[in-house]
């Protein structure tokens, strides 16, 4: 070997080192979403009743602030950059990951809000089961007595998605940092005054222990409480869940947790698909206000800075041909629909185009789908 071969190889194995120190491969953000029905999710999609007012449809076609959850064609939005765990279902982040695959929780709203600041790819794990508490279910090992069942199985279940990240989603690596945890949970502990008075004590512990099992000493921590009842509620054991929640948040030796007010999310039964109050009355738009509000609540404790936006390139002009390529046409590629089959493009007059892709030359067929926007 000579002195130029040895140099190039020794370059190459330098820079490879230094790629594989510096790290090549992008972190995913993981955030931990936890709780009991409510962060399951009763949040209804599509409902007749009472014209449908409370669903995530009615919502989105009439509501423009929604209007980001719907496509050109009315479909919901799949996010690219959102993936999420749910126990036994998993994918990109849209519709469809409430307690059924008919209804939404929190975490619609809070994939939105963190996806839309975070320049890494984004995996939320849910782990929720309805009708459970926080002094029994999910009891934390600093309270005594017996761990919580569902608290093990939630460290259980985020344990093993993470260590078979590559596996579950091929697409996001294996590289993954804990970032943020969020708990929307309650309504079982307000049912029993023995267990509404140890709430502030056990989510103090819940929260060091949490931190504890996945060794991020400052995880970020939001609170949803539970404000079911709004500025109505009467019951005392609600109130002194959402004060322990609230006094929780302000602990001082707990650093980077908030606790936010659901109760101004609350909706009218006569504005819902049902009369669940325990399940906001199933309205879609409180869960994802809900998941929104938690969501920009993490991104102050996090510190994340929004994500550089993307300038769309223009198309160079271009001669398409039709599918025999007896006739061609010049325009500029503007989007393709992978979903619908349909190519819009821009003509030398500046009108639009669309048209299904079949139209189109084989090799013009796969220009598009190469170069779709």
């Amino acid at each position: 070997m000579n002195k130029f071969s040895r140099f190039t190889l020794a370059s190459t194995l330098l820079a490879l080192a230094l790629t594989v120190a510096l790290g090549s491969a992008k972190t995913v953000k993981v955030f931990i979403l936890a709780g009991q029905s409510n962060m399951e999710g009763h949040g209804i999609i599509h409902s007749t009743k009472n014209g449908g007012k409370g669903s995530l449809r009615h919502i989105a076609e009439n509501n423009q602030a929604f209007k980001h959850l719907l496509d050109k064609d009315g479909d919901w939005i799949e996010r690219k950059d959102v993936s999420i765990s749910y126990l036994s279902r998993k994918g990109k982040l849209k519709p469809g990951y409430g307690a059924r695959s008919s209804q939404i929780g929190p975490e619609l709203g809070f994939g939105h809000i963190v996806g839309d600041a975070i320049d890494d790819q984004v995996l939320l794990i849910k782990t929720a089961w309805g009708g459970k508490s926080l002094a029994v279910d999910f009891r934390p090992p600093s309270s005594g007595g017996q761990v919580g069942p569902f608290y093990t199985k939630m460290v259980s279940l985020v344990r093993n998605t993470l260590d078979n990240l590559k596996k579950e989603f091929p697409k996001l690596g294996s590289k993954y940092e804990i970032v943020g945890f969020g708990w929307h949970q309650g309504w079982n502990d307000g049912c029993d005054m023995a267990m509404s008075q140890e709430y502030e004590k056990n989510m103090q512990n819940f929260i060091r222990d949490v931190r504890k099992e996945f060794n991020v000493p400052d995880l970020p921590f939001v609170i949803a409480d539970s404000g079911f009842g709004g500025a109505k509620e009467k019951n005392g054991r609600r109130f002194i869940i959402r004060e322990a929640q609230a006094a929780a948040a302000k602990t001082k030796d707990l650093k980077l947790v908030t606790c936010i007010e659901t109760g101004t999310f609350s909706r009218e039964v006569t504005e819902s698909p049902t009369n669940q109050i325990y399940h906001w009355y199933s309205n879609a738009e409180t869960y994802y206000l809900i998941g929104q509000a938690m969501g920009k609540e993490m991104l102050k404790l996090t510190g994340a800075k929004p994500k550089t936006k993307k300038k769309n390139k223009r198309m160079p002009l271009r001669a398409f041909r039709n599918n025999d390529g007896s006739k061609s046409f010049q325009a500029r590629l503007k989007s393709y629909n992978e979903k619908t089959g349909k190519v819009t493009v821009i003509k030398i007059n500046g009108l639009s185009s669309t048209f299904k892709i079949d139209f189109l030359h084989p090799e013009d067929q796969l220009y598009v789908k190469e170069n779709s926007q």
